[in-house]
């Protein structure tokens, strides 16, 4: 068997490894088992560890780190290699509780005074890595979704929350972001159709790579279906620290990978 090439395939997860929002098939586990033999693999999700090992292994979070010498979480802000912790960056210690106070006390307050043809509960959520913010409320059924996208369609609710964040926290050095839909396909992550994500800039993709620029790789190929600008790839893929490849589906990152790899 031939050495393995001094490469790292770094791959998204869905709509890369997975089709979109579902668990990989057996026949991708098998490939991207089989690929360590001929590069280093790993993987950078937007979404939280549990969540990831759901898609790739069923849950089985040692399944992930045996087929992935990298896993990146939440883009990289929980990062481990070859299935040990390296790295964990939260909004808190980024922040502080005295900005975060702040932030949240004059979004309600925005809140408050925007009127909707309904509102229901959760309007701000606290992850990990990002602030989502709902005016209608993350509580609100498919139906109540639906009808705000139109309302938000016509009235720019949500385009009007993200010019005021941006005008009161200027200098704060955020991210605040609308998924586009296309197709009925989100563009950006988490935000989905009814809400906005806020987080510090560089908390894209692009945070994984300071893990791996220094490795000694000859290449880092990253492999994401969702590439075009004001996709969640778009950073990492156009990120010159990277050799980046646009894909359709699993089957065609697999194609990709096969023919960069000469395995066909």
């Amino acid at each position: 068997m031939a050495p393995r090439k001094p490469l790292l395939l770094l791959f998204d997860v869905d709509g890369t490894l997975t089709k979109a929002r579902q668990e990989i098939t057996p026949d991708m586990t098998g490939f991207l088992s089989s690929l360590r033999e001929h590069a280093c693999v790993g993987v950078v999700g937007g979404s939280d560890l549990p969540k990831i090992c759901q898609q790739l292994a069923g849950g089985d979070e040692k399944a992930v780190h045996s087929m992935c010498e990298y896993v990146f979480a939440e883009n990289g802000l929980v990062a481990f290699k070859g299935g040990e912790l390296i790295h964990k960056a939260d909004l808190v210690g980024k922040l502080g509780d005295e900005f975060l106070q702040r932030f949240i006390n004059f979004t309600l307050g925005y809140l408050s005074k925007v009127q909707l043809p309904l509102k229901r509960g959760n309007f701000i959520e606290f992850r990990n890595g990002m602030i989502n913010i709902s005016p209608i409320g993350r509580s609100c059924s498919q139906a109540e979704r639906d009808a705000f996208v139109v309302y938000d369609t016509e009235h720019g609710v949500r385009s009007a929350l993200v010019a005021a964040l941006n005008s009161e926290f200027r200098d704060a050095n955020l991210s605040v972001c609308i998924g586009k839909v296309e197709d009925g396909r989100e563009k950006h992550r988490g935000s989905g159709q009814i809400s906005v994500d806020v987080f510090p800039r560089g908390w894209d993709k692009t945070y994984s790579l300071q893990f791996v620029e220094k490795e000694g790789f000859e290449a880092i190929h990253f492999f994401g279906d969702k590439t075009s600008p004001g996709g969640n790839d778009h950073a990492i893929y156009e990120d010159p620290r990277t050799v980046g490849h646009s894909v359709t589906d699993p089957s065609d990152a697999r194609r990709q990978v096969e023919e960069l790899l000469k395995l066909r």
